[in-house]
């Protein structure tokens, strides 16, 4: 982590506090931070010491999406159609990584976030929003068609059908308060309030057993596309076994009992 040069990464105990760091840029994602983010949450699936990422961009926003002054015009199409969908496949590997990766992911997003900026916003598991915040599917406006980056999977599944077509289709912005009234977020504050608002939500899940919080990421993530309701409850009957096999379930019993906080050991 030390090499990024895109990505600042402070470490507090179990959560990691990642800024994208490209602030003359608005964060706008480069080749660079491509990688470095590739890079991190692809060695974030097998670190069980972090249990929490906090993501937020240096400066006035969020991620503005696609760097598009280090990209050519029509750099696919000049470099062939296997390549580009190379490049592309890189990108959207960012949020797939996302959801794979087993720690709690909350993005604090204030200012622009757009295109690939919203993508990564989206395939958080927790959002909470400064009041300057203005989210939109920023590719249908530059030729793209808005489907990109696994945006047409979330923002449906969080906001409703309806909902996401009209922001998809016109790539209009929505507002902090208007994606708190859609439950696009969990919160609205000033800016400069974020890291505080997020708190509460890190404590309490640093209460919680680290194999009870991965496992619940993981169940949430394929009961939202479960068959049915059997395959769902067959999913949450094997976390409960798993997890009531570990030492980690009796202490949160004896701490639950004696009306203390509980001393997990991820064991």
């Amino acid at each position: 982590m030390s090499s990024y040069q895109t990505l600042s990464v402070r470490k507090d105990g179990a959560v990691d506090w990642m800024t994208f760091n490209r602030p003359d840029s608005l964060n706008a994602l480069n080749p660079r931070m491509v990688d470095e983010l590739l890079d991190y949450f692809g060695k974030a699936y097998w670190n069980k010491a972090t249990r929490i990422v906090v993501l937020k961009g240096a400066g006035r926003a969020y991620c503005a999406g696609l760097d598009l002054k280090e990209r050519g015009d029509n750099e696919n199409t000049q470099r062939g159609a296997a390549a580009g969908l190379t490049s592309q496949r890189r990108i959207s590997e960012i949020v797939m990584r996302m959801r794979r990766c087993p720690q709690a992911i909350i993005s604090l997003v204030h200012g622009p976030a757009c295109g690939g900026g919203f993508a990564m916003a989206l395939a958080s598991d927790i959002r909470i929003a400064g009041q300057s915040a203005r989210m939109n599917a920023a590719f249908i406006r530059i030729g793209l068609s808005a489907c990109d980056i696994g945006v047409s999977y979330f923002l449906p599944r969080l906001v409703g059908v309806s909902v996401a077509s009209e922001l998809m289709m016109t790539g209009r912005f929505i507002s902090a308060e208007r994606a708190l009234r859609v439950g696009l977020v969990s919160d609205v504050v000033a800016d400069d309030q974020m890291e505080k608002a997020a708190q509460p939500y890190i404590d309490e899940m640093l209460m919680t057993s680290p194999l009870g919080l991965r496992m619940t990421k993981e169940c949430l993530n394929m009961s939202v596309d479960a068959g049915s309701l059997e395959a769902a409850v067959a999913m949450e009957d094997r976390n409960q076994i798993l997890c009531a096999q570990t030492r980690d379930f009796g202490e949160g019993i004896r701490a639950f009992l004696e009306k203390r906080k509980p001393a997990y050991e991820d064991r």
